[in-house]
């Protein structure tokens, strides 16, 4: 037992009914039906292996893209191929989730089998809405249709899901209630690297904060620097945008309109706030990109058309963001500068990417995009970490206990030694 909560060194697997939470989830090509990147399959392989080596049926259940993510929603046949030939051997996949042909398939299952259910997020009850919308405790969690059909059919619940750690759903926080339960390799392995980096993190400790997911990344913002783990705040993407929105500056009727269309207009007055009493912790950056007429273009603050949608740092702040994660000794980023998915608007991305390939810092990359990009720019080898967790690794970074470990530990309470 680790953190209070069971591990798989507690409990002996072989001869049962393994209920397995993944996190799969990966950027698709809807037009193709394909993934365009397999990191958190790789990453789930280790528990998986091990479970169906010591002899487990292992159901594998995983979400992929959301209500919210629609762009990924998808059906999560394509990962069951990436697994088989991950594992070297048979992953059975069936497009029902907890359904009559789903519950015959995991009773027909032998010791050593894995099976991969379809997208759970194809229930109504995890979707993001119905989670946000409902707030159900756990104990109500474990009453969904997800748990009442599954559950009775299973022997012991594992987590591995430390991605997706910081949804409250019935997948991740239901069968706790119901079934002795465990973390697998990849949630120990994270959550056990994040807690002790974050207990004596290396100074100067830098944090890189991008992309369009913010408001875990304005509450994360404000705890680190309230507690002093974090020196530097260097800003990009949609976060740099509010920030700047918030201090005035002009970033362009587009960026302040897909502020205002994605609901982030209300966090404006945070920025400030943020400004406010930690300002000469904060870099914002000092010019912006768009794209117009198919080129690039780029401007200082204060020279920026009011007409554009700024999509990525300029080159000033790329490089001034460069010499601070040169000189840091800790680093840690979570989302891109902008859009690094396009060549016109990737600069400040590969900046900070070829910035974090040769810095002497111990470097921890999280989140979807962060790999995506660490893949694109052939910083792998380079990176010290990789967390698969992007919202959950910046929800921890808060000090907030997430959904998910609350329930494992609650498990480990109600259930006593293990075995």
């Amino acid at each position: 037992m680790r953190f209070g909560i069971f591990t798989l060194d507690d409990w002996d697997v072989s001869g049962r009914t393994v209920l397995c939470r993944v996190d799969i989830n990966q950027p698709v090509d809807r037009a193709a039906g394909t993934l365009r990147s397999t990191k958190r399959i790789e990453a789930c392989v280790p528990t998986v292996r091990e479970l169906a080596d010591k002899g487990a049926r292992v159901v594998l259940l995983a979400h992929q893209g959301s209500d919210i993510e629609y762009q990924n929603y998808w059906s999560t046949e394509p990962h069951a191929a990436v697994l088989r030939c991950l594992l070297g051997r048979e992953v059975k996949w069936i497009d029902d989730v907890c359904g009559p042909v789903a519950r015959a398939a995991i009773q027909a299952l032998r010791d050593g089998d894995i099976l991969l259910l379809d997208n759970v997020r194809f229930l109504a009850e995890e979707q993001t809405l119905f989670e946000k919308s409902l707030k159900l405790t756990h104990e109500q969690q474990a009453q969904t249709l997800l748990v009442r059909k599954l559950a009775p059919l299973a022997d012991l619940y594992v987590c591995d899901a430390f991605a997706a750690a910081h949804r409250d759903q019935p997948s991740l926080c239901g069968f706790e209630q119901v079934l002795p339960s465990a973390m697998g390799r990849l949630f120990e392995e994270e959550y056990c690297v994040i807690s002790g980096l974050m207990e004596q993190p290396e100074r100067p400790c830098v944090f890189v904060l991008g992309g369009a997911k913010v408001s875990d990344a304005f509450l994360m913002m404000s705890s680190v620097l309230e507690k002093g783990a974090a020196d530097t705040i260097l800003t990009g993407g949609l976060v740099g945008n509010i920030l700047l929105a918030a201090r005035g500056e002009n970033i362009g009727e587009g960026s302040l309109a897909f502020i205002e269309k994605s609901g982030y207009s209300g966090l404006i007055d945070t920025a400030r706030d943020l400004l406010a009493r930690y300002g000469e912790k904060i870099c914002l950056p000092v010019d912006g990109a768009w794209v117009e007429n198919g080129r690039r273009a780029e401007a200082p603050l204060g020279s920026i058309p009011p007409e554009v949608s700024l999509t990525d740092i300029g080159a000033e702040t790329a490089a001034r963001y460069q010499e601070i994660i040169r000189a840091a000794k800790t680093v840690f980023v979570n989302g891109p500068m902008g859009v690094f998915e396009q060549a016109e608007t990737e600069l400040g991305t590969k900046s900070v990417w070829d910035a974090l390939g040769d810095t002497a810092a111990y470097t921890v990359v999280g989140g979807g995009d962060s790999i995506t990009a660490t893949t694109k720019y052939g910083k792998t080898a380079q990176i010290n970490y990789i967390c698969t967790g992007g919202g959950a690794l910046i929800r921890f970074l808060t000090g907030e206990e997430l959904p998910v470990v609350r329930a494992l530990r609650q498990a480990a309470e109600q259930w006593g030694s293990g075995r």
